[in-house]
C-alpha cells in the first residue's frame, strides 16, 4: 500500500493553517470575515475541488507519457456542488479541453486519465475517515 502524509499547523497571528507535504506548502483559510478567516488561502471544497482536477491533470500528463503521446495544453474546470448542514460536497463536474499538435487522440487520453484518476476514483467509490485524538501537551 501507497500511503501519503500531509501535516497543517496554525499560522501565527492568524486564524488561518498552513499545510505542508515535503516541501510543498499552502495556506487554508476562511474567506475574509467568516469564522475568523482572512481570505488567506484555500478554503475546504476548493482544496477538494483542487485535488480533483489537479490528479486528473497530473494523470493526463502521466497517461499522455505512457502512450507517447505530446500534449500541448491542458484547461480543466472543476465544479464543485456543496449542501446542506453540514455542508457536503454532493457532486463534482470536469470540463476538459486538451490539445495535441502531434495527431495523438486526445479523447482517448481523457478517458484513460478518467479511468485512473486516483482522486476522482477515490471520491466517487468513497472511503472512510477515522480520527485520532492527541490530547494537547499541558504547559508547566
Amino acid at each position: 500500500m501507497v500511503s501519503s502524509l500531509i501535516e497543517l499547523r496554525n499560522v501565527a497571528g492568524t486564524e488561518a493553517a498552513m499545510g505542508w507535504a515535503g516541501s510543498h506548502t499552502l495556506v487554508v483559510d476562511r474567506p475574509d470575515g467568516k469564522a475568523g478567516g482572512q481570505g488567506l488561502g484555500f478554503n475546504g471544497g476548493q482544496l477538494l475541488a483542487l485535488a480533483i482536477g489537479g490528479c486528473f491533470c497530473n494523470d493526463l500528463r502521466y497517461v499522455a507519457h505512457d502512450m507517447g503521446a505530446e500534449i500541448d495544453e491542458i484547461a480543466v474546470r472543476v465544479t464543485l456542488q456543496l449542501e446542506g448542514t453540514p455542508l457536503i460536497a454532493v457532486g463534482a463536474e470536469i470540463d476538459v479541453t486538451c490539445t495535441s499538435s502531434d495527431g495523438s487522440d486526445t479523447g482517448v487520453l481523457i478517458d484513460r486519465a478518467r479511468n485512473v484518476c486516483t482522486v476522482a476514483n477515490s471520491v466517487m467509490k468513497g472511503f472512510p475517515v477515522s480520527f485520532r485524538i492527541t490530547p494537547a501537551a499541558t504547559p508547566g
